[in-house]
C-alpha cells in the first residue's frame, strides 16, 4: 500500500499517529499541551489582558514587519477590538527602528498611545534589557513568540513555544482569552494563522498542521476584504488556494511592505472592512512587491559576481548598498545556488544588519550566538537568523564563522540529497495514486510533496521553454510496454513533463533517449479538462 509507505515515510508509523495525520483535529480543541506552551504563564497573560480590558487600560499590541509577525498582530488586534479593548496595533520600521522592541520603538509607542500593557508577537524573547526599558516606564509586558529562547529570558509574562509560528501563539493565546470569557468567535482569524504559517517555513506538521489545513479551508471561503483585494492583485481564484498559492503569492506582498516600505499598511489591508481602501492597499502591496523582486535579483547578481572562485565552507558577503529588507531572501538564493550556508550583510558605518539562512545539518542561529560577545543582538531558528554587529567587529565574525563552518561542516552534509519516497513502474502513475497522495495535504516545511522515481524511460519529445530556454517540456514514457494484470495487450503509459531549470540537459534527451527521473505527481488543468503531469526534480541520463 502505496499510503502506508508514504505515511512510514514521514516516521509515521502507529494507526493512532496516521489518524491524526490524515485527521488532522480542529485547531479550536488544541490546548496548551498539544503546543508546548506552559499553562500557568498562559494564565497570567490571559488575566493581564482581562484586568486591561475591563479597567479600559491603553494598550499596544507590538508586531514584527514580516508576514508571520503582520498576521499575529491582526489576530490580536482584531480579537481584542471585539472585546471593546482600548487596543491599537504598532510595527517598527526596518532600517529607522529594527527588529523587536527598541528604546525608540517604545517611546515612540508611550507618546502615540501611553499604554500600560505591551503585548509582542513573533518577538520579545530575545529581549531582556527592552522589556527592562518598558517596564521602569511603568509599561507591563507580555511577550508571545516562538523564536529560539536564549539564556536569559525577559522579566515579563511569557507565552512561549518553537511548536507554532508567531502567528500561532498569537491565534493561540487569542482563542484562550475568548473561550476564557466563553465566547468562540476566533474561527475569524484562522485564515490569517495560516498565513503566517505558511509563510514563515515552520513544519506543517502536528498543530501546524491543524492551522494550515483548516486554515486553508477558512482562506478558500473568507469574507475578509482584504484577503480577497490581495487574491484579485495576485490574479487568483478563491476556493482553489493551497500552499504554494499562501507563500509564494500572498506572503511575498505582505512580507514586501516590511522589507522596503512599512509594514503597517500590510496589517490595514488584513483588518479593513471598506472594499475601495482594501483594493488600494492590495494594489501598493502588488507594486512594492513587484520593486522587492527587482531588488532582490539585483542584490543577488551583485552578490554572485563578488563570491571567491573556490567557496569556503560558509558564505559571508558583506556591502554598504545592500538594502536590509532583502539580505534575507538574498541569502536564501545563495543557500539555493550553492548548497552552503549563506550570511549576507547590510554594511553601514556604525552597525551593519545581517540575515543568514542554513541548510540542514548546521544549526546557524547557535553558530551565531556562539560569537554572541561581539554581537550586538542575534535571534532565530536553526535554519535562519538575523543579527547586528558593530561594523568593526565584522572581519573577526567572519573569520570566526568560517573557522567553525570549517571544523563543524563536513562535505556530506554539504552534498545536495533528494529523498525518494518510492521508486515505481510508470503504469503505477493514475488517477488513484494521485488521490492516494492528496490526503497527505497541506504539503509544506515538514511535509513535503511525495516524490517518486522510475528508471528507464524513454523520452521521445524534448522542447525549451520559458524565459532564455531554462526549463524542459518533455514527453514521457515507459520504456517497455506493460502487460499489467488487467491488461492483456500490452499498453504504454506516456505522459507530459516539465523540469524546471534543467534547460542545460536538451541536448542530452534527443532521438528517444532513456533515462532515469525523480518526480512529483501534478494535475494540469486546462480548458475544463485535466490531466496528469510529472513535475520533474531531477534527471539521471545513464552514461552510453
Amino acid at each position: 500500500d502505496i499510503l502506508h509507505v508514504l505515511l512510514k515515510n514521514r516516521r509515521i508509523k502507529t494507526k493512532k499517529d496516521s489518524e491524526l495525520f490524515l485527521n488532522p483535529p480542529d485547531p479550536s480543541t488544541l490546548t496548551p499541551k498539544d503546543v508546548g506552551i506552559d499553562k500557568p504563564s498562559l494564565t497570567k497573560a490571559i488575566k493581564r489582558i482581562q484586568k486591561a480590558i475591563h479597567e479600559k487600560e491603553s494598550i499596544v499590541v507590538y508586531a514584527d514587519y514580516d508576514a508571520d509577525g503582520i498576521t499575529a498582530g491582526a489576530i490580536m488586534w482584531e480579537t481584542l477590538h471585539s472585546l471593546g479593548a482600548n487596543v491599537m496595533p504598532y510595527i517598527p520600521h526596518r532600517v529607522e527602528e529594527g527588529y523587536g522592541l527598541s528604546v525608540k520603538g517604545i517611546d515612540a509607542v508611550r507618546e502615540q498611545y501611553d499604554p500600560t500593557l505591551i503585548i509582542t508577537v513573533d518577538h520579545g524573547i530575545t529581549a531582556w534589557e527592552k522589556v527592562q526599558y518598558a517596564k521602569k516606564q511603568g509599561i507591563d509586558v507580555i511577550v508571545t513568540d516562538h523564536h529560539v529562547k536564549p539564556k536569559k529570558l525577559p522579566d515579563s509574562v511569557i507565552v512561549h513555544t518553537t511548536q507554532l509560528s508567531g502567528a500561532g501563539v498569537s491565534w493561540f493565546l487569542a482563542k484562550e482569552v475568548l473561550s476564557s470569557l466563553s465566547l468562540i468567535a476566533y474561527r475569524l482569524s484562522l485564515e490569517l494563522a495560516a498565513i503566517g504559517t505558511i509563510a514563515d517555513m515552520v513544519p506543517l506538521t502536528g498543530p501546524n498542521r491543524s492551522i494550515a489545513k483548516y486554515g486553508l479551508a477558512a482562506i478558500n471561503s473568507t469574507k475578509r476584504v482584504g484577503l480577497e483585494a490581495l487574491m484579485v492583485d495576485a490574479g487568483l481564484s478563491k476556493g482553489i488556494l493551497d500552499v504554494y498559492a499562501v507563500s509564494h503569492m500572498l506572503a511575498p506582498r505582505l512580507n514586501a511592505m516590511g522589507r522596503i516600505e512599512h509594514a503597517m499598511d500590510a496589517l490595514r489591508l488584513l483588518c479593513t472592512n471598506q472594499k475601495d481602501k482594501a483594493a488600494l492597499l492590495a494594489q501598493k502591496l502588488g507594486f512594492t512587491n513587484r520593486e522587492r523582486q527587482q531588488l532582490t535579483v539585483d542584490t543577488t547578481t551583485h552578490a554572485i559576481s563578488k563570491l571567491p572562485k573556490l567557496l569556503k565552507k560558509l558564505i559571508f558577503i558583506s556591502h554598504e548598498d545592500y538594502n536590509q529588507g532583502v539580505i534575507g531572501l538574498v541569502a536564501g538564493k545563495l543557500v539555493e545556488e550553492h548548497y552552503r550556508p549563506a550570511i549576507v550583510v547590510s554594511k553601514g558605518e556604525v552597525y551593519s544588519k545581517a540575515s543568514a539562512r542554513s541548510i540542514n545539518g548546521f544549526n546557524i542561529v547557535e553558530a551565531i550566538r556562539s560569537c554572541s560577545d561581539i554581537l550586538v543582538d542575534v535571534g532565530g531558528h536553526p535554519m535562519a537568523a538575523g543579527f547586528t554587529v558593530e561594523t568593526k567587529h565584522l572581519a573577526a565574525l567572519q573569520e570566526r564563522l568560517e573557522k567553525l563552518a570549517e571544523k563543524e561542516i563536513d562535505e556530506g552534509t554539504l552534498t545536495r540529497t533528494l529523498k525518494i519516497d518510492a521508486e515505481i513502474p510508470l503504469d503505477l502513475v493514475n488517477p488513484e495514486l494521485y488521490q492516494a497522495i492528496q490526503q497527505l495535504q497541506p504539503f509544506g516545511f515538514g511535509n513535503p510533496e511525495p516524490v517518486f522515481a522510475t528508471r528507464n524511460i524513454k523520452v521521445s519529445e524534448t522542447r525549451l521553454v520559458g524565459a532564455e530556454g531554462k526549463h524542459l517540456k518533455l514527453k514521457v514514457s515507459s520504456a517497455a510496454p506493460s502487460t499489467h494484470l488487467t491488461h492483456q495487450t500490452p499498453v504504454t503509459h506516456s505522459f507530459d513533463a516539465i523540469a524546471f531549470n534543467q534547460g542545460s540537459l536538451y541536448g542530452r534527451l534527443q532521438n528517444n533517449a532513456k533515462a532515469d527521473l525523480a518526480y512529483t505527481i501534478a494535475l494540469d488543468a486546462w480548458n475544463g479538462k485535466s490531466r496528469l503531469q510529472l513535475k520533474v526534480k531531477d534527471i539521471l541520463i545513464p552514461a552510453t
